[in-house]
C-alpha cells in the first residue's frame, strides 16, 4: 500500500442528519427541518411549517446533541484522525441575518470539538451543508439576494475566528454543484418554493434566478476563502463536489457528446470556478446561449480570483450513464438518477456500485486541478439488520469500502495527491434523500426507526473492527 504516512481517516456527517436538537440551545429552523420523513418510493415533503403529528426526521435524527461524547469516543477507538461534521447555521445565528450570534450554538460546538481533540481527530467543518436558516430562505429567497453574501460571511468569520487555534480543514458548502441543477435550488441555494414571484403560476423551477444565487453562493465561497486565510493563513479551505463519475452508454459519438456536456455543467463548472477563479469558456458561452448569465456586480470577478480553494474535496458514490437513448434502463443515485451501466451491480437502493470508477476520478481530478484531494463522502447504504446478539453482521459494506480503499491506493499509486478519506457516514444517521433511517451506512448501528422509534441505543458492526483495523495499518490490513 502507498497511503502516506499522514494519511487522514476518518468519517463524515451533516449536522441536520445525525445532530437532532433542532429547538434546543436557541437553536432556529433551517430547511431539513420542515423536511418530512419519505422512502424509495415515497418523496419527502418540504412544508412552510412544522405539521402536527407529521415526523421530521432531523428534529430528533439520531440525537447526536445529547449523545456527543459517547459517539466520539466509539470514533476514537476506531483511531478516527480525522472526523467530518458541519455546523448548524441556524445554531449560531437563529434567523441567520442577527448580528450577534447565539452563545448557546457556539458553545455546543466548543465542547464537540474539545471532545474531537481529546480522543485524536482533528475536526474538519462544513459551513454550510443544507441547512439554510429558514429565515434566510423566508426573508432573502436564500442566495438569490446578495444580501445574503455578508450574512454567510459574517456567520464564516464568527466560526472560523473562534476555532482558528483548533480547526485546520474547512469546506464552505456541501455539494455546491447540486446548485446548478433545479433540485439544489432550495437545498444549496436556499430559494424559498412558495414564493410566487420566484415560482409564478405553480412554475417548479428557476433557472435564471438559480443561477443568479449560485454565482452570488460563489462569491461568498471566495469571500470566506480568503477571510479564512487572513484569519489563520494555515487554514486548508476546499470546495465540496457531487462527484457523479459518468460514462458514455455506447461508443455512439452522440452518447459520448452528451455525456461530455453533462460532465462539464454538472461534475466540473462548480470546481472550476472554486478552484481557479475564473467562470470557464464552455459554461459562459452556455449560460450567455440561454439568456440566463448571471450579473456580476463591481468587484465578483477580482473576488472570485483571489478566494480559491486549498483542496478539492467531493462525494463519490457510484457511476451513471448517459445516452441519448431515452428507453436505456434507469438506475438511482444520490440525488440524481441516470442511466445503468451493464457492467455493474447495484445496491438495493439502486445505486451502482464502481470502485474502478473512483480511481477513473481521482486520476481525472488530479490531471485536471494538480492540487490536494480529499475523499469525503464514500459509503454503502443497506438495511442491516440487528441480530438478537446485539451483532449486525454487514460483510457487504466491508467488501464496498475494500474495494474503494483499494482503488485509491491505486490512484496514489498513479500520482494522485490523495490527503484523506472521510467515509459516509460512520454512524448510522438519516438519509439525505430518503429522510430514512433503514437505509444504514454506519459502523455504528442506531436504534432507530423511519418513524421516530427506538431506544437510540448504539451497537458495533462487523465493520467496526474491520476499520479500525485499517486505520490502525494505514491501509496495509484490509
Amino acid at each position: 500500500m502507498t497511503f502516506p504516512k499522514d494519511f487522514l481517516w476518518g468519517g463524515a456527517t451533516a449536522a441536520n442528519q445525525f445532530e437532532g436538537g433542532y429547538d434546543q440551545g436557541d437553536k432556529g429552523l433551517a430547511v431539513p427541518d420542515l423536511k418530512t420523513v419519505g422512502g424509495v418510493k415515497l418523496a419527502r415533503r418540504f412544508t412552510p411549517t412544522v405539521e402536527p403529528g407529521v415526523y421530521y426526521p432531523s428534529h430528533k435524527a439520531i440525537d447526536f446533541y445529547h449523545h456527543y461524547k459517547e459517539d466520539i469516543k466509539l470514533f476514537g477507538e476506531m483511531n478516527f484522525n480525522i472526523f467530518r461534521m458541519s455546523i448548524s447555521w441556524s445554531r449560531i445565528f437563529p434567523m441567520g441575518d442577527e448580528l450577534e450570534p447565539n452563545e448557546a450554538g457556539l458553545a455546543f460546538y466548543d465542547d464537540v470539538i474539545d471532545e474531537l481533540i481529546k480522543n485524536g481527530m482533528t475536526p474538519l467543518i462544513t459551513l454550510s451543508h443544507f441547512e439554510l436558516p429558514m429565515g434566510i430562505v423566508e426573508k432573502y429567497n436564500g442566495f438569490s439576494d446578495r444580501r445574503v453574501i455578508d450574512l454567510f460571511v459574517r456567520y464564516a468569520e464568527t466560526v472560523m475566528t473562534r476555532y482558528k487555534s483548533k480547526v485546520k480543514y474547512w469546506i464552505t458548502f456541501n455539494e455546491m454543484n447540486f446548485g446548478a441543477m433545479d433540485h439544489g435550488e432550495l437545498t444549496v441555494l436556499g430559494m424559498n418554493p412558495n414564493d410566487e414571484t420566484i415560482y409564478p403560476n405553480g412554475a417548479k423551477t428557476n433557472e435564471k434566478v438559480r443561477f443568479q444565487a449560485l454565482h452570488n453562493a460563489l462569491v461568498a465561497s471566495a469571500k470566506v476563502v480568503e477571510l479564512g486565510h487572513n484569519i489563520n493563513p494555515d487554514f486548508m479551505i476546499g470546495c465540496m463536489i457531487c462527484h457523479i463519475t459518468s460514462y458514455p452508454l455506447t461508443p455512439k459519438p452522440e452518447d459520448v457528446l452528451k455525456r461530455k456536456e453533462f460532465d462539464l455543467l454538472f461534475a466540473k463548472f462548480v470546481g472550476d470556478v472554486q478552484t481557479r477563479g475564473v467562470y470557464p469558456t464552455y459554461m459562459t458561452t452556455y449560460l450567455k446561449n440561454k439568456d440566463i448569465f448571471p450579473v456580476f456586480e463591481v468587484g465578483d470577478a477580482e473576488i472570485l480570483k483571489a478566494g480559491t480553494v486549498d483542496m478539492y474535496t467531493f462525494s463519490y458514490y457510484m457511476t451513471i450513464c448517459i445516452t441519448t437513448d431515452e428507453n436505456a434502463d434507469e438506475t438511482g443515485g444520490n440525488l440524481m438518477g441516470g442511466k445503468a451501466n451493464p457492467y455493474l451491480k447495484a445496491s438495493e437502493w439502486g445505486w451502482q456500485v464502481d470502485p474502478v470508477g473512483l480511481e477513473y476520478t481521482l486520476i481525472d481530478l488530479q490531471d485536471r486541478y494538480n492540487m490536494p484531494l480529499m475523499v469525503v463522502e464514500n459509503g454503502l447504504g443497506f438495511a442491516d439488520e440487528l441480530q438478537a446478539d446485539g451483532t449486525i453482521v454487514d460483510d457487504y459494506r466491508i467488501d464496498y469500502m475494500r474495494d474503494h480503499i483499494k482503488a485509491m491506493d491505486s490512484a496514489i499509486e498513479k500520482g494522485a495527491n490523495l490527503i484523506g478519506y472521510t467515509m459516509w457516514g460512520p454512524i448510522d444517521l438519516v438519509s439525505a434523500g430518503t429522510g430514512e433511517m433503514t437505509k444504514r451506512y454506519g459502523f455504528i448501528y442506531v436504534d432507530m426507526n423511519n418513524d421516530g422509534s427506538g431506544s437510540l441505543k448504539r451497537y458495533k458492526k462487523k465493520s467496526f473492527d474491520w476499520y479500525k483495523e485499517v486505520i490502525t495499518s494505514n491501509g496495509e490490513k484490509l
